[in-house]
C-alpha cells in the first residue's frame, strides 16, 4: 500500500484556543479514491479537512500538532509553500459561492491570478475544468451570464470546477450536497465519483446513504478521535465498533 499512499497522516492534533478538536488522527489514504469523513456534527470532520490544506491556520488561535504527509512531503514542515500546498489541494464548500462575475471569469479567477492571461489557454482552462465537472453542455452557450443565474446543483458544479481550473492533485468537499436537492445531489455524487479517476477526492458528509454510494473508504470520527477506518463496504456491512455500528443503525448522530 505504502506505494499508493497520497496523504499519511500521523499522530494529527488540533487547538482552537483550549478546545482540543482533532485528538491523535493517524490515517492512510489511497491516491485516486474517494474517502467519506462521517461523524455527528461538532466530531472534528471539517477540521480534518482543512488541516489537509493548512486552512485552519487561517483561524486565530489554531494549533497543529503532528504530521501530514502528502507524496511523502510533510506539509506542515516550516519550508512548505502554503501557496503552493493551496493550488495542489483544492476545496469545495458546503454551500455554493460563485463569485459574483460570469462563469467564464468564475473558472478564469484561479489562473489568471497564477499569471495566465493568454485567451485561447484560458478559453481551453475553461472548458476542460467545466466538462472535468459535467457542467459544459449545461452552459457552454452562457459563458458570458452571471453564476448567480445558475441553479443551486449548477452552482455546485461550477464550483467544483472552479476547483479544477488550477489542476489540484486532491480534492476536498466539505458536505458539497448539503445545499441541494436530490436531483441535483445525484448529479454532483455521480461527478464524485468520476472524478477519482484523475484525482484523490475526500468528502465530509453527514448522510450515511451518501458516503454508501460514493466512497471507496470511510472514517468514523466521534468526539475528535478517529473510532474507525476501512474500506466502505466493511464499515456498513462489519463495523469493528460498538459505537460506528450504533451510528450507522441510527442509534445516535
Amino acid at each position: 500500500m505504502i506505494g499508493n499512499v497520497k496523504i499519511d497522516v500521523r499522530d494529527l492534533n488540533v487547538w482552537f484556543g483550549q478546545n482540543h478538536v482533532l485528538k491523535d488522527i493517524t490515517l492512510k489514504i489511497k491516491r485516486n479514491t474517494v474517502t467519506a469523513v462521517m461523524g455527528p456534527s461538532g466530531c472534528g470532520k471539517t477540521t480534518f479537512i482543512r488541516a489537509l490544506n493548512r486552512m485552519n491556520e487561517l483561524i486565530e488561535g489554531s494549533r497543529t500538532t503532528g504530521e501530514i504527509y502528502i507524496d511523502g512531503k510533510n506539509i506542515y514542515d516550516k519550508e512548505t509553500d502554503v501557496y503552493e500546498l493551496r493550488k495542489k489541494v483544492g476545496m469545495v464548500f458546503q454551500k455554493p459561492n460563485p463569485f459574483p462575475k460570469s462563469i467564464f471569469d468564475n473558472i478564469a479567477f484561479a489562473p489568471r491570478i497564477h499569471g495566465i492571461t493568454d485567451p485561447k489557454t484560458l478559453q481551453e482552462i475553461v472548458e476542460r475544468s467545466l466538462k472535468e465537472a459535467a457542467l459544459w453542455n449545461e452552459v457552454k452557450d452562457r459563458l458570458k451570464d452571471s453564476a448567480l443565474d445558475l441553479s443551486g446543483g449548477q452552482q455546485q458544479r461550477l464550483c467544483i470546477a472552479r476547483a479544477l481550473a488550477i489542476k489540484p492533485e486532491i480534492l476536498l468537499l466539505d458536505e458539497p450536497c448539503s445545499a441541494l436537492d436530490p436531483s441535483a445531489t445525484a448529479k454532483v455524487e455521480t461527478l464524485i465519483r468520476k472524478l477519482a479517476e484523475n484525482y484523490t477526492v475526500i468528502i465530509v458528509t453527514h448522510n450515511m446513504q451518501q458516503a454508501a454510494r460514493v466512497s471507496d473508504y470511510a472514517a468514523f470520527l466521534y468526539a475528535g478521535k478517529l473510532i474507525e477506518y476501512g474500506g466502505t463496504r466493511q464499515i456498513f456491512e462489519n463495523p469493528q465498533n460498538v459505537l460506528t455500528e450504533k451510528y450507522i443503525t441510527g442509534k445516535f448522530g
